[in-house]
């Protein structure tokens, strides 16, 4: 059974155990074709939870690293089973479909081939699906990689980048040569058309010196921003790719944190979503117990825990990023585990989500 408009159908299947699979294929011409293969997998049920987990998987006619093998045929059994996903799917693809999502992609999804290649499939299955992404990335691990090559010291302060002349030429050949296009090939080869921009690029961010310039160097915020070109991008179908490098109205390029640019562009473009892709599962209410995960909370309890020290380090420019962002009017953000495969897709695919939203 499937539902095919204009070279997109969707495919819906399952495996022997409880799991099922989701097919979404985009004829792209007469001799290439691409599937994405999702599955759903029932965790253990308890009183309070009877949803269906999501993973992904996914397959292409050329043999490439990134394939897994064919689908198993399928029963009558199965073929029924379509159905029963279909109908769990269309609920949220209705909910978020022509709604724009940003998502800040970096941490681990950076490093790891595999969870590289999970974030490239979810955001062109979202696209495929009529929702409207948009990816705003940094790059760390490949800069300091620079930096060690040309035997240039990578120095922090209060974890941000000391960014001098030098550093500033290393982190734009990295973030807008190197990790932008790499994410743009890997998008349009999956199917989709993704389209590589950085700050400097239609004018899309104007940037002004970190208040601690003096200490940081070319590190510097967000002034203003016109999404003027994302919309055009958008329009079309296609997925912005953007580097968070930005110029000043003088032209002097600085380096901006990547979640303060995801956070911005979003309330620029009145997004549904802003997601976050961190290293930790979202906001626990106690640090050391990574069991008391906060599922969902509002901006005011969320101050309320940043008061009380239970939110702290590293996690709090991120809740002071999705905070700004919801009151410029961005639905929901969320700061999920960018450390799991397909998170992303857990997060807007089903109910229970992938980390923590905050709420305005």
């Amino acid at each position: 059974m499937g539902a095919t408009a204009t070279g997109k159908s969707l495919h819906f299947c399952s495996s022997q155990d409880p799991l099922s699979f989701l097919s979404l294929t985009k004829t792209k011409s007469k001799a290439e074709t691409l599937n994405l293969n999702f599955r759903f997998s029932k965790p253990p049920l308890t009183p309070n939870s009877r949803r269906l987990r999501l993973s992904i998987r996914a397959s292409s006619p050329s043999s490439t690293a990134l394939n897994d093998p064919p689908l198993p045929s399928l029963s009558n059994s199965d073929l029924q089973l379509r159905v029963r996903i279909l109908s769990e799917s269309l609920p949220y693809i209705q909910k978020f479909r022509g709604k724009t999502i940003v998502v800040k992609y970096g941490g681990a999804a950076m490093k790891s081939a595999e969870l590289k290649a999970s974030v490239v499939r979810d955001l062109v299955l979202l696209s495929c699906v009529g929702l409207r992404p948009v990816l705003v990335h940094g790059g760390g691990p490949e800069i300091n990689v620079l930096l060690n090559q040309l035997n240039i010291p990578a120095q922090f302060r209060d974890g941000l980048r000391v960014t001098d002349a030098r550093t500033m030429e290393v982190v734009s050949m990295v973030l807008v040569g190197k990790v932008n296009k790499d994410l743009v090939s890997r998008i349009n080869y999956a199917g989709a058309t993704a389209v590589g921009l950085s700050g400097m690029d239609g004018r899309l961010l104007v940037a002004r010196p970190s208040p601690n310039a003096a200490q940081l160097g070319f590190v510097g915020e967000v002034a203003r921003v016109d999404p003027t070109v994302l919309q055009t991008i958008v329009d079309n179908g296609s997925i912005p790719v953007i580097a968070s490098v930005a110029a000043d109205e003088y032209g002097q390029p600085y380096n901006i944190n990547a979640d303060t640019v995801a956070g911005e562009v979003a309330a620029a473009l009145g997004a549904e979503k802003l997601i976050l892709l961190t290293d930790v599962a979202g906001i626990l209410r106690n640090r050391e117990d990574p069991g008391s995960l906060v599922k969902e909370i509002d901006i005011k309890g969320v101050k309320k825990m940043i008061e009380e020290g239970k939110v702290g380090g590293g996690m709090i420019p991120k809740v002071n990023c999705c905070i700004r962002s919801l009151a410029q009017g961005v639905t929901t953000a969320s700061i999920i585990d960018g450390r799991v495969e397909h998170s992303l897709l857990h997060e807007i695919m089903t109910d229970e989500g992938a980390g923590t939203m905050i709420t305005g």
